[in-house]
Formats: structure tokens, sequence, C-alpha cells
């Protein structure tokens, strides 16, 4: 490297975010171009598109070496290792003491300067060596033997002259002050922080945000950092009091719970800076404080627990300091900049949770976080009374349901000042006498699910609510009620909506009466009646549905035991099959059908729908045996109850039909959905959503059975008629075009094919999202025509992304993720990758015999391709012994048949 103007991108951990400052001010200041993530990049950007494109435009990457550096899981991996790979490019500095043990092989011999320990003086001559790759000196240094005068540098290698790097830099650079040497002797000058939490964890985003928030104005903007309560802002705030301690001469901690007592605070402030009078008083005191600190630098108030913006607003400081407020309330438009702080990260709360409660592993905490709704004071509760013995993690998960307020009342969680049920007691306490709007409502939807809950469905079903005061005609009932809550922490509002924590709910139950408990349940069960957002089967209602569904599985209210919520639940779970939310449909289902058969018997007509959703989910998972003895089942019932020409009954006869095909009994499937179809068109008619989805399972059944110009016939009429009365965009409309495509490559027809696929794919994305299972069998569907063509690459990407995609939302043992696998394996087999292909069919082969047998068609397609292969890498006798049962099943088969 030379002395000429170079661009360097700064790798760093957070917790190292001052040096990373530090080293890019004076590299900016010497000419040289800095990246830096906190200078240069905004929320929202893609992060890994900008660093890619950071490595690349940079001449080399300075890397500031510490333990936090080289910590599991942070994007400095990708960052030095990228350095690595271009010889040359990376430039190591140690902020810490760092033995080769400490560091990843490919690093541990590379030369670093090392900048911990060092007055700000020898820390730059140290990194223009490091920039500039050391230089020869230009005058004699000195006698070694001599006496180092006072001030010399003890580590200095060379007199310093004009250089990259000056040894001091007096013009800030734009927007700027000259940031401290972190680490140095240069402590704030005035101190007034209480000690640092040594237990502090995660919140790295949070602490560069905010950073960077106070740095961005020459005359910094009060930063207001609000949230719940427990959430940890005060912690936050300690931790970026102490972090940064070293960039202030000034730091002071204010209790604002009391806005009266603000100028009293002010005015210790004031004496310790040697400008208080003693005959003036505290507000004079104050005052003058402000005046001061309005023509100063470097200083950093924190006004903690402050609650009402009007009362704060006159004792907020003016000036190129900083001012940093934690609060419960939102509401500081016009005073300061109002950042909200939510709850921990999953990330966070596992690595929070096992650092105090060692033992549990992954798996563990994570589930404790998910109960805990990741709230940081509740973690830290369980870490207490969890690491000090005598509750096991089962019984802390037993008592977080059974006795909520009690388990919340304990554990030791230093710098919070009272426990979770406390701090919600208290809360509501306040608003008792003058909201009680507000605790009504708060209590009503503690009932509910810990996910948003829409203003509108409060507004509409108002005047049915008996558990709530005041008048119900009044537009801006809802307005008064939420301000308070929003104000006190106890609900985070968005404009349309709010959401109360987990916990705060879970404590607001324990304290419901006997009488109150009844009345409450009977209004929540009317305002989840009363939100239904209409038919489940089109997609411009499901953000209705993804809003609602999560409040109806809310198991405190018991949704399965109210009368009213029966049709709305047939509903959810109608709309989780469709939007391809299987897992959760089946489990809904199962849950109505269990409950329901019970208390109504199993031929009630609610408890047979549930079980209609229920064998319809399930083969929707691959389940088809245990699928079909539900449908059958099912069916049986509604024959004997309903009649063979009920719409329902021919429901359940035409998932058999599909169920069956699915199984490999085409035959079968057929008869049963030709007679469906008949039923259908003459109590329904032609065009009615039924008989045209009869009709494609009917093209979908001849097309298994190898009569495809038949099916593709069927298939084109149902389109017609479906675009005629669904809709082009409608999913039935989608699928039907997608099956024709299907028909259309059996037909050799693979040009016409591509094109409907490429067209009815693009819709389906649009439509049902990137993972709906009939998007990625659509995407499937194209990677085979492709492959067809002898596009081989072009179907590979397409189908492996379309696998990756299917192992994760539908399992590895589905029986479209083994389809997709298989194909795969027959677009490696095309590009020569034999063992390749060979290993991954192995694979496919024998999921496939374990979960549909050996005489599945699927699994004997899977035999041959794998025979295939096998011959392909030279292994001729173990694809003859492979395909030897299924020769002598045929021959068998031939002398039954003759």
């Amino acid at each position: 490297m030379t002395d000429h103007a170079q661009q360097f991108f700064i790798s760093y951990a957070g917790t190292d975010r001052a040096w990373a400052e530090w080293v890019g001010w004076h590299l900016e200041q010497a000419g040289h171009r800095v990246i830096l993530d906190v200078w240069d990049w905004r929320t929202g950007d893609n992060l890994v598109q900008r660093m890619d494109e950071a490595l690349e435009r940079a001449d080399a990457v300075i890397a500031l070496f510490s333990t936090s550096y080289f910590e599991d899981e942070r994007w400095t991996t990708e960052e030095w290792t990228a350095a690595v790979a271009h010889r040359d490019r990376l430039i190591p500095l140690a902020l810490e003491p760092l033995t080769t043990s400490d560091l990843p092989r490919v690093l541990a011999a590379k030369l670093r300067k090392n900048l911990h320990g060092l007055e700000e003086a020898a820390a730059l001559t140290a990194l223009r060596e490091a920039v500039n790759s050391g230089s020869r000196p230009s005058a004699p240094p000195p006698f070694p033997g001599s006496v180092p005068s006072a001030g010399a540098l003890p580590t200095a290698g060379t007199v310093p002259t004009a250089g990259t790097i000056p040894a001091a830099a007096p013009v800030p650079a734009a927007g700027r002050s000259k940031p401290r040497l972190p680490g140095s002797a240069e402590e704030p000058r005035v101190w007034g922080v209480r000690r640092r939490n040594p237990d502090f964890a995660g919140r790295e985003t949070e602490i560069a945000r905010l950073r960077e928030s106070l740095l961005k104005e020459s005359k910094a903007v009060p930063q207001a950092l609000h949230g719940m309560g427990g959430v940890g802002k005060t912690q936050l705030a300690l931790e970026y009091a102490h972090r940064f301690a070293d960039q202030y001469d000034v730091v002071w901690w204010i209790d604002a719970e009391q806005p009266d007592e603000i100028p009293v605070h002010y005015t210790e402030l004031a004496n310790r800076l040697g400008l208080a009078k003693p005959d003036a008083g505290a507000e004079a005191n104050a005052r003058a404080l402000l005046s001061h600190l309005g023509t100063r630098e470097r200083w950093l108030l924190i006004l903690d627990n402050a609650e009402d913006p009007a009362q704060v607003e006159p004792w907020l400081a003016q000036g190129p300091g900083h001012t940093l407020i934690t609060s419960r309330n939102p509401n500081w438009a016009g005073t300061a900049r109002a950042t909200p702080l939510n709850v921990f990260t999953r990330t966070d709360s596992l690595t929070y949770l096992q650092g105090r409660a060692g033992s549990m592993d992954d798996e563990q905490a994570d589930t404790l976080a998910a109960d805990l709704g990741d709230l940081p004071l509740a973690l830290a509760q369980a870490a207490g009374v969890i690491a000090n013995g005598g509750v096991s993690l089962d019984l802390y998960h037993q008592l977080l349901v059974t006795n909520t307020t009690q388990i919340l009342e304990k554990g030791d969680a230093p710098g919070y000042p009272a426990p979770v049920a406390a701090t919600v007691t208290i809360a509501v306490d306040r608003l008792t006498d003058r909201h009680p709007d507000s605790v009504a409502l708060l209590r009503l939807v503690a009932l509910l699910g810990p996910e948003p809950i829409r203003n509108t469905w409060l507004e509409s079903v108002r005047p049915r609510l008996t558990t709530i005061p005041g008048d119900p005609s009044d537009p801006m009932w809802l307005h008064e009620a939420l301000s308070p809550l929003s104000r006190y922490g106890l609900a985070r509002t968005e404009p349309q909506s709010f959401q109360i924590h987990r916990l705060t709910q879970a404590v607001l139950r324990d304290q419901f009466l006997p009488d109150q408990s009844a009345a409450m349940r009977k209004d929540a069960t009317a305002l989840l009646s009363a939100a239904n957002p209409g038919d489940p089967q089109s997609p411009d209602n499901w953000p209705g549905w993804a809003a609602l569904t999560p409040h109806l599985t809310a198991h405190h209210l018991a949704p399965t035991e109210q009368p009213e919520l029966r049709p709305t639940l047939l509903d959810a779970a109608h709309y989780l099959i469709r939007s391809g939310q299987t897992r959760t449909a089946r489990d809904l289902a199962a849950t109505a059908h269990t409950a329901w058969a019970t208390t109504m018997g199993e031929d009630h007509p609610d408890t047979l729908t549930s079980a209609q959703f229920l064998g319809h989910a399930t083969a929707d998972l691959g389940e088809h045996a245990e699928a079909r003895r539900i449908i059958e089942d099912t069916l049986t019932r509604r024959r004997r109850t309903l009649g063979d020409d009920h719409p329902d009954t021919l429901q359940s006869a035409n998932d058999l039909a599909n169920v069956l095909d699915n199984l490999g009994e085409h035959t079968e499937s057929r008869r049963i959905i030709e007679d469906t179809l008949t039923r259908r068109r003459r109590t329904l008619g032609d065009d009615h959503p039924h008989t045209l989805q009869s009709a494609h399972n009917l093209a979908a059944s001849l097309h298994h059975l190898g009569e495809h110009t038949e099916s593709c016939r069927i298939l084109e009429d149902t389109l017609t008629r479906q675009r005629r009365t669904l809709g082009d965009d409608h999913p039935d409309t989608l699928q039907s075009a997608h099956s024709i495509a299907a028909s259309l490559h059996s037909l050799g027809e693979h040009t016409e094919s591509v094109r409907i696929d490429q067209e009815t794919l693009a819709r389906l994305r649009r439509i049902l999202g990137d993972d709906h299972p009939d998007t990625l069998q659509s995407a499937h569907n194209l990677a085979v025509t492709l492959h067809d063509l002898g596009e081989h690459t072009k179907a590979r990407r397409i189908i492996e992304d379309t696998l990756t995609r299917q192992r994760r939302t539908l399992g590895d043992d589905h029986p479209h993720t083994l389809q997709s696998a298989h194909n795969l394996a027959v677009t490696l087999h095309s590009l020569r990758q034999y063992a390749a292909a060979a290993q991954l069919l192995d694979d496919v082969r024998n999921r496939l015999r374990r979960t549909l047998g050996d005489d599945h068609p699927d699994t004997v397609d899977a035999t041959h391709s794998l025979a295939k292969a096998l011959i392909a890498v030279g292994k001729p006798f173990a694809a003859q012994r492979l395909l030897a049962p299924q020769k002598q099943k045929k021959s068998r088969s031939r002398r039954k048949r003759r």
C-alpha cells in the first residue's frame, strides 16, 4: 500500500463501534475515503448487497480484531473471509491482547498492529504505519539507551513526519466531531451514572441505531426511547452511557419520573461543574446549567422514565450535546425524536438465557423465550429463578400457565425496579379510577391472542359489548380508551391496530373475578364472531383471516366451547387449507373435531365439517392413508344423515376420489369422481364452483391413466367456465391452467406448456406467494418441461429452489418434496453428474418406500431412475438387483391375468 488516497472498508464487531468511528474519522482527515456501515448505510438497506458492494469497491479492509469480532454468527466472518480471498486486502488492527489461539487459523499468521494500551498519539502512529505498510525514518532514530523525555512514545517506530495519518486532525469531518480514542485515559470529567449491568446482552442493532441518531445532527435532537414496562429501556440507556463514556466530558443520569424534581437533579450537576449558586434556588441553577450546556459539546444527559412530554420539554438542554429520554409514552412528537424499543429478538433472548442459565440448550431456551414473549424483564426473572435451582424448566413452564402472577413475581432481575406482575398491576391500578374504559378494554382483549388486534373489529361490535363502560355510540371511544394504555406502556398502538404483550394478558387473566370472567368471555366471543372477514377461499380476504386466526386459537377463550364461534372456526380452518398453512389447519380442525364429537356427537353437521377439513389437511400433508380413513368415515356418516346428493356428501366423495388418486388407485378414483360430477351437475349446475372442481379432478384422474387428450379437453372447458365465473386470478382457475400445461407436456407440446406454465407461475406468485404449495407445484412442472426441452441448467436452478422451499414448508417426506427431489436427480443425470443423481435417488426411493410403499407408481419410477444412475456410475449388477423384485412382480401379475 502507498501514501496516495485510498478507499477503506472498516470491518468491526458492534461492541467496538467507538473504535471504528475513531479509525474512520482519522482516515478521512488524512484524505482517504471510508466506508463505515453506521455512516454510509441506512435502515432498510440490503445488508448483504451493501457489504458486497463495499468489499468490491474498497482498496483494503481494515479489520478491528477483538474477542467479539470472532464470535459465532457475526457478519464480520463474511467480511474478513472475503478480504482474505483477495490477497493483501486485509489490514488487521488489534483492540485487545490476542493470542494465536484466539484467531482463526487463516488469520493467525498475519502481522497486525496493536492499538490497545496506547496513548492517542502512539495509536495514530500505529494506524499510519498499518495503512502505509510502514516507512523508513527520515531522521535518525533516538538512541535506544537514552532516557525518554516526557511525552515520548514508548512504541513509536518512526519519527512522525508528513504522512497520510497526521498525529492530530483538528478539522472535524462534515457532520461529525472528532471522536476520542476508545479506551484512552480520557474519561468524563463529571460522571453521574450507576454501575454497569454485567449481565447485559444483545441489543447491538438498537445501540448502533441510537448512536447513529445521536450523532446525526451537529445540534443534536433529543432521543426518546419508548416501549412497554420491562422491555429494557433503562438497561439500554445504561449500557450506552458506559459503552460511549469516553466520548463525553459530562454524563449525568436523571430520574425524571417526577418532573418537578428535574431542576433539583440539574442543580446537582451544576454544582459538580462549579456553576451553582447556593442562594439562587434549584430552578435558577438549572437554567444556568442549561445555558452553559448550550455552548458546550461532549455532554450526555439521560432522563430516565419520563412520562409527560409537556412537563419535560422546558427542561431539555440545547446545543451540540446529547439528550436521551426513556419513557413508556410514545407521544413525543414536537419534543424529541421517538424511537420504539420492542422485545428482544429471539437470538438475543437465547444469548441472554444461556448466558445466565448456561445449562439450557437452544431448544429449551427457545421454548422459554416464546412462552415469555421475549420480554427482557421476564427473561431476567426466569433466569434468576432457574439458575438458583429448585425450579426445573418443566415446572417453570407449568407455573406460567397455572400460577402466572405468582411466578412472575419471582426471580432476581437486577436493574429493574419491579417484577413483571407488579409492573402490570401498578400501571393498571393507576388507570382504574381515571380511565375505567381503558382498563375494561385491556381485560377484554386479555382473552385474545398476543398478536395485533384490528381497531375495526372493536368499532363494529361496540354496541354488543356489555363490559365496556361509556357511550357505545361515541365514535371516539376507542381512541380515548387506547391513549392511556399506550401512554402507560400497556399497549403498543399502530394506526390501524394495537397489541398487548402475552404476559400482560396473563397477569390480567389471573386477576379476573368469577363474575367478570363469563361476561368477558361473552364479549370476546361476540368480537371474534363479528370480525369474520368473509369467503375464506378468496385471496382478497386472506389478510383479514391472517389477522383473525391467531385469536381464534387462543386457548384462554376456549373457542370450541362457544357455539357462536363455530362457523368462524370452520371458515378459519378452510382459509388455512386454501392459503397453504396445512399444519395449522390440521391442528385447528383436529381440536374442533375432538371437542365437538364429544359435546355434540360425531354425526353433528359441524363435527362432520371439521372432519372434512381434518381429512383435507391430512391429505395435503401427504399422509394419504390416514386421510383416506378420515374421509371414508365422514362420507359414510354424511350419506346416512344427509343423503347421497347433499352438497356436503358430494364434497366428501370428491375428497375420497382425490386421496385415492394420490394413493395410485386411479381407476377407482375415476369411478367415484365421474359419479360425483354427474350428481353435482344435476343438483348444482354446470358452472357451480363445486361442479368445476369435480370436472378438474376427473381430468386429473384421466391424466394419471394416460388419457391425456380427453384430460386436456375437459380442462380447457373447465378453465373457460372458471374464468367466466371466478375470474382469471382465482386459485381454482390457476390450478386448471397449471393442469392444462401438464397435459400439454404429456402430449409433447412442450413450448406451449412452458408458455402457460410461466404465465401461471407468475400469477400464482403474485396471488398466493412464492411458498404456497400450488406455486411450488407449478414451478416444479415448469422445471420438468424445461428439462425435456433440453434446458437442463435452467431447469436445475428452478427445481433446486423449489425443492429448498418444499423441504422448509412441507417437510422432507412429503410426496411433492420427493417428486421434486426425484426430478432434480433426473436433471443432474442429464448434466452427467451421475454420482450426485444416484445418491439423491437412493434417498428419495427409501423415503417413498417408507411413506407410500414399494408398489406405488412414484416408488416404482424412482427405482427405475436409480437403476439408470447406477448403470451410469458403473454399477450394472447393483441396478439389476434393484430391478429384480419388480420383474418378478410383473411376471406373477401376468400369470395371474392369464
